[in-house]
């Protein structure tokens, strides 16, 4: 008897129908009711970060208007990219469907074509036969020649905020059986970056080493994530300009195993929240607002651009990503 195979939580719980589909109603209502009223586009290019649900609405998108599988065509063109791709496609679109009124031809990573390959596809959008429709997916839809973009229907897809993202956290966990805290989960979300299908993978890790509950100490040992109280000790070395309890902050940051891009990032998000604390729309109350309130000058828009703007320098080199986050922070309270 054969094992099941595992599936990952972001296929086992991908939407299967534009009902299910979650922080994106806008799109949603636009895709459904050019449906409903028979106006479907030639071509559509739908835009997003990553993660964001653009493949699977595409599939949604063309299984509702009558494509059966056959019918689906999916190209990833960041490995079919050149021009004999293109052509020997210019040649497919050309037969008629199987089975269904359309061809539905998915282009996933659209930006990855090259410039041959692109003028090549524009010809078909030109002038595409009747029963094709073509849906380009992209992350970067500056990368692509504006003639295309020109030709195709743009759909814009917005990454979730904290509270979608922490909601649909929750629902998946409660239907594997466990449960999660509100704190937990919108700490997944954060780590997630906007992104449902990296939000998902942290948390299967999570839900893999948890019990029925899934401990808070587990989701902080598992993303790296330091206590919060030596962030607001970090921060407030840096406000008061001490670099020697930055220092030995740092230290104990990374004796507690910390991971330096997520530490970094989390201590970006604190200074965010001081912000919203210090124009009246934070909610967070204690030490933060304390914090806030007491060095205005440093916790503001311009720190955490600055922040935000070296944020590379921790992905220059992994062994080294623990002293560029101090020379950033040192550098910040040279001035």
């Amino acid at each position: 008897m054969s094992k099941e195979q595992h599936l990952a939580l972001y296929r086992k719980y991908r939407p299967e129908t534009f009902d299910d589909v979650v922080g994106q109603e806008q799109l949603v209502t636009l895709l459904t009711s050019s449906i409903n009223q028979k106006k479907i586009s030639h071509a559509y290019l739908f835009c997003g970060s990553r993660g964001t649900g653009k493949t699977t609405v595409a599939r949604i998108f063309a299984r509702d208007i009558g494509c059966n599988p056959e019918d689906i065509i999916e190209i990833d063109a960041a490995s079919n990219r050149g021009i004999d791709e293109i052509r020997e496609l210019r040649e497919a679109v050309r037969t008629s469907p199987f089975s269904s009124p359309y061809k539905v031809y998915i282009v996933d990573e659209a930006h990855m074509l090259t410039k041959e390959a692109a003028n090549a596809l524009l010809k078909t959008l030109e002038e595409p036969p009747s029963h094709v429709i073509f849906i380009l997916a992209t992350t970067d839809p500056d990368k692509l020649p504006q003639t295309i973009v020109s030709r195709c229907q743009k759909i814009i897809f917005k990454q979730p905020d904290i509270k979608t993202l922490a909601d649909r956290l929750v629902h998946v966990a409660n239907k594997e059986g466990k449960k999660i805290t509100d704190e937990s989960s919108e700490l997944l979300a954060r780590h997630g970056k906007g992104s449902y299908r990296d939000a998902l993978g942290i948390l299967e890790q999570v839900l893999a080493v948890s019990k029925k509950d899934v401990l808070h100490v587990d989701v902080i040992t598992l993303l790296g994530t330091p206590d919060k109280e030596l962030l607001l000790k970090l921060l407030e070395s840096v406000c008061t300009k001490n670099s020697k309890e930055i220092l030995d902050t740092v230290e104990l940051l990374v004796s507690k195993k910390g991971v330096a891009i997520r530490t970094y990032d989390d201590f970006i998000e604190l200074v965010r929240q001081g912000l919203l604390i210090r124009v009246g729309e934070g909610k967070e109350k204690g030490e933060l607002e304390r914090i806030a309130k007491e060095y205005p000058y440093t916790i503001g828009s311009k720190f955490i651009l600055e922040l935000l703007e070296k944020r590379h320098l921790l992905l220059v080199s992994e062994a080294h990503s623990w002293t560029a986050f101090v020379a950033i922070l040192l550098s910040s309270i040279e001035k």
